[in-house]
């Protein structure tokens, strides 16, 4: 195994993992693992966590941004939570860590590309995300009534009026309060069906101009 073999394989791939090389050249696993980690320390390969890895810019063909790659480092997972409320324009703020959910064990990465946290849900909580074109690729993002649903679940406390209206939330008609109410139904949270129902009713408050979420 050489670099420019591990080019020819990988440039049109956003990231790889140690697995593949071992199968497609073949070598001991400990050798390709001590090779990667010398071409790591030249700058050529990437490391993004434990076995996974990607081209540096000058050799990768395929786009990889941090919300790219937010869904490669942990698997399955969708992003949502704050990040995706401001990739909804939901919020007023930019958010620069990623926040994805996962029914697997809670875990944060730290790589060259950002910081990347991965908050666990139940299974029958994993649900409402979709593939959306993004930055020349495509990533897995959740619906923005799942992403306004997961953050309050995923924090604690009850969600009073008084805290949504701090929140100061934007663009809400975008929203389908009806699909949030459904949604929050399938998550059996008592908390979460009282927050949507405070939601609803700021909601109609705002369009009567008495309240400003």
């Amino acid at each position: 195994m050489n670099l420019a073999s591990v080019i020819d394989l990988t440039r049109s791939m956003a990231c790889f993992d140690l697995a593949l090389l071992v199968q497609a050249f073949d070598d001991p696993r400990e050798s390709v693992r001590v090779q990667l980690s010398r071409w790591m320390a030249q700058g050529k390969i990437v490391g993004l966590r434990r076995g996974l890895y990607t081209l540096a810019d000058v050799y990768r063909q395929a786009p990889l941004t941090p919300a790219l790659l937010a869904n490669q480092l942990c698997r399955p997972s969708y992003l949502s939570g704050v990040w995706a409320l401001g990739y909804y324009d939901l919020i007023p703020e930019g958010v620069i860590r990623l926040t994805s959910v996962t029914p697997r064990s809670p875990r944060r990465f730290e790589n060259a590309f950002g910081s990347f946290e991965y908050r666990n849900i139940k299974q029958d909580g994993f649900f409402g995300y979709r593939s959306v074109p993004y930055a020349g690729g495509e990533i897995v993002v959740a619906e923005p009534e799942k992403a306004l649903l997961d953050h309050w679940h995923l924090a604690t406390g009850e969600w009073t009026d008084q805290r949504l209206r701090e929140m100061r939330y934007q663009h809400t008609d975008a929203l389908d309060n009806e699909r949030l109410s459904d949604y929050a139904e399938r998550f059996r949270s008592p908390r979460l069906v009282r927050a949507v129902q405070r939601w609803v009713a700021c909601a109609a408050a705002e369009d009567e101009g008495t309240v400003t979420l």
